[in-house]
């Protein structure tokens, strides 16, 4: 569902849109695609959506109310079988989220008050069986979310308040098995029970309030990749209970941001590649993770509380290889991270206050066996509070 506003002037005039929401019942997306050969590549995208809204306001003073509420299970599932070749470029991409939300301000100013509870789970699984094929450039993706809301500006001003409750377990999982990749393999998939996303350009304001309580048993990202002979890949996985990421470029960025997750986090990603050229394996896991950045613009204020608690942090990242060139497994787990960044060269001012508190355990593995190889790394980093407040160029 999307609702655009459009005038050639704004006027002191202010339109009002409201939304209301419910899905009771459950959904599920399935894809099979069954190739012997493909010269140029293979194309699924699979996505499954609970409750989907967008209202963009151009030129025009508008507000927005909308209230999201889903309850049934949500499965997106994506397969491509593969026998002989995948052709030059192949992208795989499945998407399953219980309420999603767009508010667009572009040359205008928008007020709104969002609000998204799902409490039915959400699955996004997507694989590539090519054990006896060949791929040249290959990017297969998994996103699972329970609620995300995006917010965007275009020389606009928003005053929004964003509030978001998840309360069913989130996944994205699967992975790729592929006998030989030519070029360059992606692998990739990224889990969070609530998510929001702010971007503003061409000097935008914006004042925003959210409040995000992720209280899911669990909330994993577990991606598999392996190959018998490849040249460059990448496996990587990202489980976050509650994430906000805010950046803007403008007078000013004022972040008011409340999170509590007391869901388990995991985090795994595992390649094997018998023959390797660059070979690389990174997971990354946060209870709660806020960012607010404003670019080319003076001011940022950041006010921000977060609270983990529950089930704990864990990450697993490895790679295993015969001989090659370089390989490596990175893994990151933080039970809190917060950063805010202001331009000192726009005149930037940041007024910051940060409240963090962590009560489980938070653990990172990574392995690394390799028999020969050019440089070998491995990067394993636990933390339970993190913070990081500039003011740089």
């Amino acid at each position: 569902m999307c609702v655009m506003l459009a005038s050639g002037v704004a006027t002191s005039q202010t339109t009002q849109g409201s939304n209301d929401q419910l899905n009771v019942g459950a959904l599920f997306a399935d894809q099979t695609l069954n190739v012997v050969t493909a010269d140029e590549g293979v194309t699924a995208t699979t996505t499954a959506g609970a409750n989907t809204f967008g209202m963009t306001v151009v030129g025009a003073d508008a507000g927005l109310t909308s209230n999201q509420v889903n309850q049934g299970a949500v499965t997106a599932h994506g397969v491509v079988n593969v026998s002989s070749s995948m052709g030059d470029s192949s992208n795989v991409t499945t998407t399953a989220v219980g309420n999603s939300g767009t508010a667009t301000a572009a040359y205008g100013t928008l007020s709104g008050f969002m609000v998204q509870t799902n409490s039915g789970a959400v699955t996004a699984r997507s694989q590539i069986e090519a054990e006896t094929a060949q791929a040249g450039d290959v990017i297969e993706t998994s996103l699972a979310a329970g609620n995300s809301q995006g917010l965007l500006m275009v020389n606009g001003a928003m005053g929004a308040r964003v509030s978001q409750n998840n309360q069913a377990d989130v996944a994205a999982d699967g992975g790729a098995i592929i006998q030989y990749v030519a070029g360059t393999a992606v692998v990739a998939g990224t889990a969070a029970g609530n998510n929001i996303d702010l971007t503003g350009a061409s000097q935008s304001a914006a004042r925003v309030i959210t409040d995000q309580n992720n209280g899911a048993a669990n909330v994993t990202a577990t991606k598999f990749a392996a190959y018998g002979n490849s040249y460059l890949t990448t496996t990587a996985a990202t489980a976050s209970g509650n994430n906000l990421n805010a950046a803007n470029d403008g007078t000013l960025l004022d972040v008011a941001s409340h999170q509590v997750n007391t869901a388990y986090v995991r985090a795994q990603a595992e390649e094997s590649s018998y023959q390797f050229g660059g070979a690389q394996a990174t997971a990354y896991g946060v209870g709660n993770s806020a960012m607010a950045s404003n670019a080319n613009g003076p001011g940022l204020v950041l006010d921000n509380v977060q609270v983990n608690d529950g089930g704990g942090v864990e990450v697993i990242a490895s790679f295993e290889g015969t001989s090659g060139y370089d390989a490596g497994a990175g893994a990151t787990a933080i039970g809190n991270a917060v950063s805010g960044y202001a331009c000192n060269q726009c005149g930037g001012a940041m007024t910051a206050a940060n409240s963090q508190a962590n009560n489980v355990d938070v653990s990172a593995r990574s392995t690394v066996t390799v028999n020969a190889g050019r440089s070998v790394v491995g990067v394993a980093t636990a933390t339970g509070n993190n913070a990081t407040f500039s003011v740089t160029n």
